[in-house]
């Protein structure tokens, strides 16, 4: 990993196409793009003001390792392309393991969440309703509890500054189609089972994760963006799994945990975090990379 912090990127060489809650995308050509993965953070879909040092490098080596891992279930949107051969000579540093060109998709307007325990918006709605999703749930149910079968859990995919919001299937199916809705859930809840299953064999509980997908002109379903990183997933250490509270975690929920203590609204612009958040942080981060990937 190297030293160096990536807040935003500022190519001169690509055409700078879009600039999300944590990568920055420039087009690669008319059919490819290249993706990278910056050192920002984003709590409660709100951008924090402070990156974490090395996360970018860290998204990057996990997504590459899972979409190999995962091959099987459906492709992917990597090319295969180094990052360096695509930028000019002085803006390879900035690439540099954070980075991937990605064939081009129309992304799906929906983010594909698929839990196996019960935690964070999808706990709240249950405390209130009994239901996720539209999904309804055995009484009784303790925070952080396994659930009795993995479920998919949709939710819309908001700009920076707005927050996802849990939709029912129903709504999923409006978004997307019957047919792509259908599909998208069984590859999710594949993607998620063979992954937890490969995690609890390293120790680590992978409570819930979101994917995401495109479509190429033809109408072909892939796997996009990043998975199953500490970004997009909660990791817990099943050493130290209890039911009845938010578990420790190697993700941003030390983040999260922080600004639930803070006098802040959720909104733009987020506190600034204090050093030894930062670096728990990074520290988690690498530590749960080292664990699943060794």
């Amino acid at each position: 990993m190297s030293a160096a912090t990536l807040f935003e990127s500022n190519l001169k060489s690509l055409n700078f196409l879009h600039r999300g809650k944590v990568r920055d995308i420039y087009a690669v050509g008319d059919d490819k793009l290249l993706v990278i993965q910056s050192d920002r953070l984003s709590a409660f879909d709100v951008i924090l003001p402070d990156p974490i040092p090395g996360k970018g490098e860290v998204l990057t080596a996990m997504s590459n390792w899972w979409f190999k891992k995962l091959g099987h279930v459906i492709p992917n949107h990597l090319t295969g392309i180094a990052p360096e051969t695509v930028v000019a000579a002085d803006e390879r540093d900035t690439v540099a393991g954070r980075a991937m060109v990605v064939r081009k998709f129309k992304p799906l307007m929906i983010e594909a969440v698929v839990r196996g325990y019960i935690i964070g918006s999808g706990w709240k709605d249950y405390q209130k309703t009994g239901m996720v999703c539209g999904i309804k749930l055995p009484p009784g149910l303790k925070e952080a509890e396994k659930l009795p079968e993995v479920i998919f859990t949709p939710a819309t995919k908001a700009p920076a500054g707005q927050h996802d919001e849990n939709i029912s299937y129903e709504e999923a199916e409006k978004i997307v189609g019957a047919q792509l809705a259908a599909q998208v859930r069984k590859i999710a809840v594949q993607l998620y089972s063979e992954a937890a299953e490969y995690a609890k064999t390293k120790g680590i509980i992978i409570a819930d994760t979101k994917f995401e997908f495109g479509v190429d002109d033809s109408g072909k379903l892939f796997l996009i963006d990043e998975i199953l990183t500490p970004d997009s997933s909660r990791f817990w250490p099943a050493a130290e799994y209890k039911t009845g509270m938010s578990p420790p975690s190697f993700d941003k929920q030390i983040v999260r945990n922080w600004l639930e203590t803070q006098p802040w609204n959720k909104k733009h612009p987020a506190p600034n975090l204090p050093p030894e958040v930062l670096a728990n942080t990074t520290a988690k981060y690498r530590e749960v990379l080292r664990l699943l990937t060794s």
